[in-house]
C-alpha cells in the first residue's frame, strides 16, 4: 500500500501539472520546478537521505510509524492549494515523506523474504509501484471532466488510502533481522551506518554500479512518469483522455510483467538475461517515438515495449540488488543515498525538460533519453552480482570476510543460470 500511494502521488502531479499551469497562469519553468520539487525528484532524493539512515539507526518500523502522517499533511495541501507557492509547498513535503518511505519498505521486504524467493517478495514492491500510476491514470480518465477539482479529488483519494495504510502499519512486526544486527551496534550516532558504508571498497564499488543500473534509467523513467502526457502533446495526441488511457496500458502491462516475469522468473532464471531483455525492450520503445512516425499505432507499440520493459527492467533489479550487496546496519541507508542520487538526477532534468520538448524536440530529446537507456544496460549487462539463492547472511559473508568470526563455513547454495565467467563480484 506505502508503495501504490507513493507512487501514486507523482501520477497525480503527472495528470495536474497541466491544470495547475492554466489556473495559476505560471510558465513552463515553474511547472518543471513543480516536478523537479516533488516525489519525482528532488522532495524524494531529500526524504530518502533523511530516512535511510534513520531507518537503520531506529528500524524499519520506525519509518513506517511516522512516513504517512507527513504525507497525508502533504498531499492535504495539494487538495486545498489556492496559489503556486502553496502547491509547491505540498509537493515538496509529499516528496519527502515519500523519500523517506522506500528505503524502508524494499529493505523491509528484502529482509523479510526466504533467500529462493527474495526477487518474488522485492517484486511485490514493484508490483504495488505500479498499481499506483495504473489507478492514478484511471481514475485521472474518470475525473477529467471535472478539470482542476477532479485533481483535487485524486490526491483526496491518496489522502484517505494513506490513513487506512497508516493505521494498519501499526500492527507491523520489526524485522528479525535488523534486531539482531541492531543489538550488536555500539555507535549512537545516526549516521554511523552512512559512515560504516563508505569504509569498505566493496560497499563503494556496488554503489557506482547501482547508480549505473539505476539511476541512468530513473532519468528517463521520471520523465515518462510526470512528463509523458506532454510527450503524447509532442506526438500528437492533444486528448488528455487519450493520452491517460496510453499510459494506463503502460502500467497495466507493468503490472503483468512484474508478476509473470520477474517475480515469477528472477528468483530461478538467469537474472542477467532477463535483465537484458527488459533494457532492449526499454531502448526499442523510445527508439519507436524517435524515429516512427507519430502515429497511435507507433504510439501504442512503445506503450507496450515501455509497459514490458519497465516490469522486468531497471527498477526491479536495483529493489533486488540494493537489498543484496549492502550489510543490515547499513543497508537502509545504502538505498537512502542510492535514491538520493538517482532523484537528484532525475530532478535536474525535469527542471528543463518542459522547455527542451519545446525548443529542441522530441527526436532530439528522445536520442539523449536512449543514450542513458543504453549505459544502464551495459552497466547490469557487464556487472550484474551472483547472489542467487542466497541468504542475505550468507551473501554479507562472501561479502565482507574480514567481519565473519563464526567457525562453521559458509556453504553457497547453488545458482540457476548465473554464468561465473562473466560473474564479479562486488
Amino acid at each position: 500500500m506505502s508503495n501504490y500511494i507513493e507512487a501514486g502521488s507523482i501520477i497525480a502531479i503527472a495528470t495536474s501539472l497541466s491544470l495547475w499551469q492554466k489556473e495559476f497562469g505560471i510558465d513552463d519553468f515553474a511547472v518543471g520546478l513543480l516536478a523537479a520539487l516533488s516525489a519525482n525528484a528532488f522532495g524524494a532524493a531529500a526524504g530518502a537521505l533523511i530516512g535511510g539512515p534513520l531507518c537503520d539507526k531506529y528500524g524499519r518500523k520506525f519509518i513506517y510509524t511516522y512516513d504517512l502522517i507527513v504525507y497525508m499533511f502533504g498531499v492535504a495541501l495539494a487538495v486545498f492549494a489556492m496559489s503556486y507557492g502553496m502547491l509547491l509547498l505540498a509537493f515538496i513535503i509529499t516528496g519527502i515523506a515519500v523519500g523517506a518511505g522506500v528505503p524502508a519498505s524494499w529493505t523491509y521486504l528484502s529482509e523479510q523474504a526466504p533467500a529462493g524467493q527474495r526477487a518474488k517478495h522485492v517484486g511485490a514492491a514493484q508490483l504495488a509501484w505500479s498499481c499506483g500510476p495504473l489507478i492514478g491514470f484511471l481514475l485521472a480518465v474518470a475525473v477529467e471532466p471535472l478539470g482542476l477539482l477532479g485533481s483535487r479529488l485524486i490526491f483526496a483519494e491518496l489522502f484517505v488510502v494513506a490513513f487506512i495504510t497508516w493505521y494498519m502499519r501499526q500492527g507491523l512486526p520489526e524485522t528479525a533481522i535488523w534486531k539482531e544486527s541492531n543489538a550488536k551496534a555500539t555507535s549512537t550516532n545516526v549516521f554511523h551506518g552512512v559512515k560504516a558504508l563508505f569504509s569498505k571498497k566493496a560497499n563503494i564499488t556496488a554503489i557506482f554500479f547501482l547508480i549505473g543500473v539505476y539511476s541512468f534509467w530513473n532519468i528517463v523513467a521520471g520523465q515518462a512518469g510526470i512528463f509523458m502526457p506532454r510527450v503524447y502533446a509532442a506526438a500528437g495526441v492533444e486528448s488528455a483522455t487519450e493520452q491517460y488511457l496510453l499510459q494506463a496500458l503502460v502500467w497495466g502491462l507493468t503490472v503483468a510483467t512484474t508478476y509473470f516475469g520477474f517475480m515469477r522468473l528472477a528468483d530461478r532464471f538467469n537474472r542477467r538475461i532477463l535483465y537484458i531483455v527488459g533494457s532492449l525492450l526499454g531502448i526499442a520503445a523510445w527508439a519507436v517515438l524517435v524515429f516512427a512516425e507519430p502515429t497511435m499505432p507507433a504510439l501504442l507499440s512503445f506503450a507496450v515495449l515501455w509497459g514490458v520493459a519497465a516490469g522486468i527492467g531497471a527498477q526491479a533489479f536495483y529493489g533486488l540488488w540494493a537489498s543484496e550487496l549492502f550489510a543490515t546496519e547499513y543497508r537502509a541507508s545504502a538505498q537512502g543515498i542510492l535514491f538520493f542520487v538517482a532523484r537528484i538526477m532525475v530532478g535536474l532534468l525535469s527542471m528543463v525538460f518542459p522547455i527542451l520538448l519545446t525548443s529542441i524536440g522530441l527526436s532530439w530529446l528522445g536520442l539523449i533519453l536512449i543514450g542513458f537507456l543504453a549505459v544502464s544496460l551495459v552497466v547490469g549487462a557487464v556487472w550484474a552480482p551472483h547472489t542467487q539463492g542466497k541468504s542475505l547472511q550468507q551473501i554479507e559473508a562472501e561479502r565482507y570476510p574480514e567481519d565473519v568470526v563464526s567457525e562453521q563455513p559458509v556453504v553457497e547454495a547453488p545458482v540457476v543460470g548465473e554464468p561465473v565467467a562473466m560473474n564479479m563480484h562486488f
